[in-house]
């Protein structure tokens, strides 16, 4: 039971992330709603995890991360190299990876930010030309939507994280006692 909502509230997540990642390429705008709902999915998916594993160590990791992350960026959002939402974003990614699941994410991060910086280098790598139009746009105008690669990572580490859940609970018989 535990386990089904855990998968629940990580779907949901996931589809919020996909939201923000819309948003913030259409708008450059993370909205705190959002963020503030993703922090609750978060917290939920944490306490059901750590009901289960019954240790709350995951949650005291990710409070950490989230707060390591708010005081490390801060500085960044006040010189305006970064925008406020990516740091209230990146502030709530710990709680819904996990702080254990921090590495798999800074590496996706790392993959999808070089991936995003190269088309906004290169708009003329994409095939449509209003996209192609629309990036150049934004590459005049010094504004690079970092909501999308970080939203991109959490969920790719979060469907990670929600498949090595279910493997283990196949191989451990859990899924069998709830038949």
């Amino acid at each position: 039971m535990l386990l089904t909502a855990t998968l629940v509230f990580e779907s949901l997540a996931i589809l919020l992330l996909a939201r923000i990642i819309w948003a913030d390429f259409t708008t450059q705008r993370i909205s705190n709603r959002d963020v503030l709902l993703l922090l609750c999915l978060g917290l939920g998916a944490l306490q059901f995890q750590s009901l289960q594993d019954h240790s709350w160590m995951e949650m005291g990791l990710s409070a950490f991360g989230g707060g390591a992350l708010f005081l490390a960026l801060f500085p960044f959002w006040l010189l305006r190299k970064i925008g406020a939402g990516d740091v209230k974003l990146m502030s709530v990614i710990p709680f819904l990876v996990g702080g254990s699941n921090l590495t798999v994410f800074t590496v996706l991060l790392l993959v999808f930010a070089i991936a995003t910086a190269a088309v906004i280098k290169n708009p003329f790598l994409l095939p449509a030309g209003m996209f192609r139009h629309y990036v150049q746009h934004m590459d005049e105008k010094g504004v690079v939507p970092f909501g999308v690669p970080i939203s991109a990572a959490a969920i790719c580490a979060m469907i990670l994280q929600m498949y090595h859940a279910i493997v283990v609970a196949t191989s451990s018989g859990i899924l069998e006692q709830l038949n």
